[in-house]
């Protein structure tokens, strides 16, 4: 998963985190965690919240969980 990580480009990673946001509930106490460990950077902010979706449903939104059921905008 790590490898994978690294090819992303930047706008996978905004979309990967727009689908793993999708299925948080986003409160103020959720969406902070990932400003505490991504202070003003905005890759690091969506790694961040992508490795979260991974650590609870075991790959990337667009491949595992809710988040593969996920259709953005770009998709249709």
């Amino acid at each position: 998963m790590e490898e994978e990580f690294v090819e992303l480009t930047v706008r996978q990673m905004q979309t990967e985190a727009a689908r793993a946001l999708s299925t948080m509930q986003t409160t103020n106490n959720n969406i902070s965690q990932f400003n505490k460990k991504a202070h003003h950077n905005s890759h690091t902010w969506y790694l961040t919240v992508i490795q979260w979706y991974i650590d609870q449903y075991g790959d990337l939104p667009s491949k595992a969980g809710p988040g593969k059921d996920v259709k953005l905008i770009l998709d249709v």
